[in-house]
């Protein structure tokens, strides 16, 4: 019996920075009320508050079951005396940020890929992970729903995003460099990935690889979920979060 659950946040729970479906928020409490869950992204953590936090429960006991692991799990808070607390945070030192950010702008430049019409910051620096964001940061807080269909439909295979993950990855060897969202590469420092943050959870909790199960949609060589099965946690590849749901609610029937 699994004791903790993980979850990817984009493309997994919401759709790209998107709000919880109603369905989810009542899936992900009544989670809550039976395991320890987390939720670790290559999102920053106010995007954590803006997708799920306000819309989840606010029991402080069901909240205290939660671990919030964003940017790829280089931060790690926790629920305490009814504020977030922050455990932890891998950042770059500005040198480090400069080199990245220079290799993602020439990533992008070579690739072919630029597209002349953005939607905020193209690459952002998240102090312990920096992101490329094709399209821009704010293309689903400008565009709403019509936001997550053109960023669901620039790379609908992935073959993009991989080939800009290979050229940057090329030029900064002694970072990680991963392919993210459905329009975005993730870039941390070296050693540290979703695999980390999962060890740094376990150290956390005392549990065992075998005591957590992993959902995400990247879930493949190249992809930012990747690592966790490489790590050798149990893991369930999903397309959407509908199949999150479906997952999620046949876990919760097999317990009653």
């Amino acid at each position: 019996m699994k004791k903790l659950i993980a979850f990817d946040l984009d493309g997994t729970l919401a759709p790209s920075k998107s709000h919880f479906d109603p369905r989810m928020v009542k899936l992900f409490d009544n989670l809550l009320e039976n395991f320890q869950v987390c939720v670790i992204s290559g999102g920053k953590y106010d995007l954590f508050r803006r997708q799920f936090l306000t819309q989840i429960t606010t029991d402080e006991k069901l909240l205290a079951k939660l671990h919030l692991m964003p940017t790829s799990g280089t931060r790690y808070y926790r629920h305490e005396n009814g504020v977030w607390i922050q455990k932890y945070a891998e950042d770059f030192t500005e040198a480090q940020k400069a080199q990245i950010i220079s290799a993602l702008e020439a990533g992008i430049a070579e690739s072919g890929f630029k597209v002349d019409k953005t939607y905020g910051e193209i690459i952002e620096d998240r102090d312990s992970q920096i992101t490329l964001s094709i399209l821009g940061q704010e293309i689903v807080e400008e565009l709403g729903d019509e936001g997550v269909r053109i960023k669901e439909e620039w790379d609908p295979d992935g073959e993009k995003k991989l080939k800009i993950r290979d050229i940057v990855a090329k030029k900064i060897p002694d970072f990680n460099v991963r392919a993210a969202g459905a329009t975005s590469i993730d870039v941390t420092r070296p050693g540290i990935d979703k695999a980390y943050g999962m060890e740094k959870l376990m150290e956390a909790t005392n549990l065992k690889k075998q005591d957590i199960l992993f959902m995400g949609d990247k879930i493949i060589p190249g992809g930012n979920d990747y690592a966790v099965f490489e790590a050798g946690i149990d893991c369930v590849q999903v397309r959407d979060w509908q199949e999150t749901a479906s997952a999620i609610d046949a876990i919760l029937k097999a317990i009653q």
